[in-house]
């Protein structure tokens, strides 16, 4: 619990052998990932794929202490989704995260595992999920684009936090209650999913206004900017 200042959870907060089986399930996780990735990435994706991680790395400094050890911030899992799609999206994540352990000691090494589960593989599921339905429901324009990107980011990210919540309750070290640990990781992280949200819808539209084929969710789901909308 020394570790108080460090993003993401620190060493410690979670036991041992809950900790354990999350690096376990973040391998299996990535190793999905990997294969999957393999089957998007060419000559177009490789390069954004790069951007992308450098772009989240970047945002990802911006931190907010939540409870002891467990700080808040942005997770950049949507913008990597829409830009890039879910596979290399969670491994663009994934590289940050696994970068800021080893160097930066952001984040413990034995909670490497819980880190990349929340972040890299359930929020990025939980962006992709909700962008892929919210582009055939909103209007296929640059606005319905940001709407997209902002509703997925805030909803991704507390569905990430809500994957501490379930890990703390089956082996946190820290006396605190759940019910407490829930709503302070909920309300912290609305808030914190709004400010991701406004960035990554932001982002997104300027480049499907620049260069809409760069942009995976548009190519993926068949939702192109219209050219009217395109200046919206």
């Amino acid at each position: 619990m020394d570790d108080v200042q460090a993003m993401h959870i620190a060493n410690g907060i979670i036991n041992g052998p809950v900790s354990a089986i999350f690096i376990a399930i973040a391998m299996a996780g990535l190793a999905v990932c990997v294969w999957r990735a393999k089957l998007d990435l060419d000559d177009r994706l490789a390069p954004m794929a790069g951007l992308v991680a450098a772009f989240i790395f970047a945002v990802q400094m911006l931190n907010f202490q939540v409870l002891p050890g467990v700080s808040g911030h942005l997770l950049g899992g949507t913008l990597a989704v829409i830009l890039v799609g879910p596979w290399v999206g969670a491994l663009c994540v994934s590289t940050v995260l696994i970068v800021q352990a080893l160097v930066f000691a952001d984040g413990g090494l034995t909670a490497l595992g819980l880190n990349i589960t929340n972040m890299a593989l359930i929020g990025t599921a939980a962006a992709y999920l909700l962008v892929a339905l919210l582009l055939r429901v909103l209007p296929r324009s640059s606005r319905g684009l940001g709407a997209t990107a902002l509703i997925a980011s805030v909803i991704g990210v507390v569905v990430a936090a809500m994957g501490f919540v379930a890990e703390f309750a089956l082996g946190g070290t820290a006396d605190l209650s759940i019910t407490a640990v829930a709503a302070t990781m909920a309300g912290t992280h609305t808030l914190i999913g709004i400010g991701e949200g406004l960035i990554a819808a932001t982002t997104v539209v300027t480049v499907a206004k620049v260069r809409p084929d760069l942009v995976y969710a548009l190519r993926a789901f068949r939702a192109p900017i219209r050219a009217k909308a395109a200046v919206a």
